[in-house]
């Protein structure tokens, strides 16, 4: 079976995350991936956890990629990578604003070599704007983006996300541009330049607080774990823990008292609503939870699971990894990483009928793949690579690895 991108080149310009996370995410789809990198590497090859001087945060962000290393402040470098763009369907960049025009890589650059090239910019705030020129990291997106406002403990200060929503969304955006710019090509002939913040991502997905602010004029805060439209919805504490319970209705409300024992409570007139119990969300804990306390996580879990209610523990990575569902979904797997060993890794999450979704290979050393992309796609040869590695325009491949 093919991938949903067999055949397509994609050349990658990304360090970090946000981009990376893009372009791993299309070789899972299918397509051949490019990483081009300084001879130096990315950063992120030098960010934590480590294995014997390895990173694993490298590891786990750019499987299935081959890696070509070219000095890109030597002219030279900079003719292989338009050779390599000329042939390429998609190229993904994530410097800041101007840095690829400025090397002679820019958009115009490309596609006077490749008019079908689909290129995209994913920068924090995009190539046009007031905030264009500023850094960005996740931790200054969810800022920004208004998301570390609406989260954390009812009462206290704005919290960072545990994962790097401000990177990943972009990222997976990033992707859906890709896809849609391919198969716009695929009609027209033509392709694009997409420019993708980060910024404008993460405010795409704040959900419907922008809209409660309209309506109440109050800036919405951070109130826990709970939603600020349903409940429950939320974590509530057992006897040896939490469990986290959603009831997105009143059916739902109603079957979840008659669980718990407790069917006086759907005809509380405090709660016969779910309009009324998230306006009285903190009296509805306390009355759910003086139940509750009685009996543990695990107890809760199988009562409410099997009358069916929407119910879950609280899992930590311990428990990912062991998770059968994940496993029979071949969400948790096991990559042969070089100097690493066996790594486990979230798996693809798309799923579908007659079509190959493929890890492919563990993340790659730094330049393993010049000498070989140089020779197969621009028909450099064995005298020539030895030239451009004397002259310091490529990267001796394998000097570092991930």
């Amino acid at each position: 079976m093919a991938g949903f991108l067999d055949g397509a080149l994609v050349l990658d310009f990304t360090r970090v995350l946000a981009g990376p996370f893009c372009t791993m995410t299309l070789a899972d789809l299918g397509a051949r991936v490019i990483k081009v990198e300084s001879p130096e590497g990315d950063e992120a090859r030098g960010m934590g956890p480590f294995v014997d001087g390895h990173s694993l945060y490298f590891a786990s962000i750019n499987r299935g990629k081959e890696s070509v290393a070219l000095n890109l402040k030597h002219p030279r470098a900079v003719e292989l990578a338009l050779g390599l763009a000329a042939r390429a369907d998609v190229l993904v960049e994530n410097y800041r604003p101007g840095t690829l025009e400025r090397l002679g890589l820019g958009y115009d650059a490309v596609q006077e070599r490749n008019a079908g090239i689909v290129y995209v910019s994913l920068s924090g705030f995009g190539q046009v704007g007031p905030y264009r020129d500023r850094g960005a990291y996740d931790v200054i997106i969810q800022a920004m983006g208004g998301l570390m406002g609406i989260t954390g403990p009812a009462g206290g200060g704005p919290t960072r996300v545990g994962a790097s929503l401000g990177d990943i969304v972009p990222a997976l955006y990033a992707t859906i541009a890709v896809l849609a710019a391919l198969q716009r090509r695929e009609r027209t002939g033509e392709g694009c330049h997409v420019d993708l913040a980060m910024m404008d991502a993460v405010v795409a997905v704040v959900e419907n607080a922008m809209a409660r602010y309209w309506v109440s004029g109050e800036d919405p805060g951070p109130i826990g774990n709970r939603h600020p439209a349903i409940a429950p919805f939320s974590t509530f504490a057992t006897a040896d823990g939490q469990i986290v319970i959603a009831c997105g209705n009143d059916a739902l409300w109603r079957r979840l008292c008659a669980a718990l024992g407790s069917p006086a409570l759907a005809e509380d007139a405090r709660f016969t609503t779910n309009a009324l119990r998230a306006e009285r969300a903190e009296e509805l804990a306390v009355a759910m939870e003086s139940v509750l306390r009685a009996n543990g996580t695990d107890h809760w879990l199988e009562v409410l699971l099997e009358a069916g209610i929407p119910c879950a523990k609280v899992n930590r990575m311990s428990d990912l990894l062991n998770d059968p569902h994940l496993r029979a979904r071949d969400m948790i797997v096991e990559m042969d990483q070089p100097h690493v060993g066996r790594l486990p890794v979230p798996g693809a999450p798309i799923k579908a009928t007659g079509v190959e979704i493929d890890l492919g290979d563990p993340a790659p050393a730094l330049g393993d793949h010049t000498r070989p992309v140089l020779r197969e796609l621009l028909g450099v040869d064995a005298a020539e690579l030895e030239r451009l590695e004397r002259d310091g325009a490529i990267g001796v491949p394998g000097h570092q690895t991930p």
